[in-house]
């Protein structure tokens, strides 16, 4: 049409792999902070920015002065509020890399049947353990990190470094135990420590019934791609926490599906 110059839509290839790309690399990024509060500072930054280019046309001087000289250090800015979020990120990165690489490998040796019959008897003992924790209406708080950050676990809880098992984790959790309070931290297919203090959401849209182990449990799969169940000490009830997000009231064989696919 006369008037109009659509040659900005002649795309290559190259431009159409380089828009699916971004958009991918943004939605990842969305996945790892939704449901915490970095998404809340993201959107933050993005309205300041938006209206330093509102003013900026509308020339407002002091305005633009002044929002000016804070998206100048924007990127400074982001690194410093951010630098969990892209500590994690990057960490994620790498380590699923390496994970993938050695479950393709896993699968080409020894076929697909076997990977989850090795998956199978390593979520068994957690399984039972449930089991029984639930019947004995014990609290508990498991959580499966993808990396384990000794820093980060390490500090508020004690070192167990021993293979996951039924008997443990119900010595552990049993109330007359030392490291019944907090979390146990298992990673590798080990228990790295128990008794660790975690983060507590703070999501305030929660149910009322939950307590701090379940604040922690979410807490914790808000800040890092770690997976929590949560068993309550009042119900029984078994709760699984990922992402922030929490199903609750999950039979075993729904808890045995979740593990095969995160853990």
């Amino acid at each position: 049409m006369e008037g109009f110059d659509f040659s900005f839509l002649n795309l290559r290839f190259l431009d159409l792999l380089d828009i699916v790309l971004v958009a991918l690399i943004i939605y990842y990024i969305y996945n790892l902070i939704r449901g915490t509060i970095a998404l809340n500072i993201l959107l933050g930054l993005v309205i300041i920015y938006a209206a330093y280019i509102l003013v900026k046309q509308a020339q407002m001087r002091l305005l633009t002065e002044l929002l000016g000289a804070f998206v100048s250090v924007g990127f400074i800015a982001l690194i410093v509020v951010f630098q969990q979020e892209i500590r994690r990120f990057l960490l994620l990165i790498g380590r699923n890399a390496s994970l993938q690489k050695n479950k393709a490998w896993w699968s080409f040796l020894f076929g697909r049947k076997e990977v989850v019959k090795n998956n199978s008897i390593r979520i068994k003992p957690i399984i039972d353990a449930c089991k029984s924790l639930q019947k004995s209406r014990t609290g508990a708080l498991i959580v499966f990190a993808k990396y384990f950050d000794e820093q980060f676990y390490q500090n508020s809880g004690e070192i167990i470094e021993a293979k996951v098992s039924r008997r443990l984790l119900e010595s552990i959790f049993q109330k007359t135990s030392p490291l019944h309070d907090g979390a146990v931290i298992i990673s590798e297919n080990r228990i790295k420590c128990a008794s660790s203090i975690l983060p507590l959401t703070e999501n305030d849209k929660l149910p009322p019934q939950f307590g701090l182990r379940h604040r922690a449990g979410i807490g914790i799969t808000e800040m890092s791609d770690a997976v929590a169940i949560v068993v309550s000490e009042e119900t029984g009830e078994i709760s699984y926490a990922k992402q922030g997000r929490v199903r609750m009231n999950l039979s075993f064989s729904e808890l045995e599906k979740l593990l095969n696919k995160d853990y």
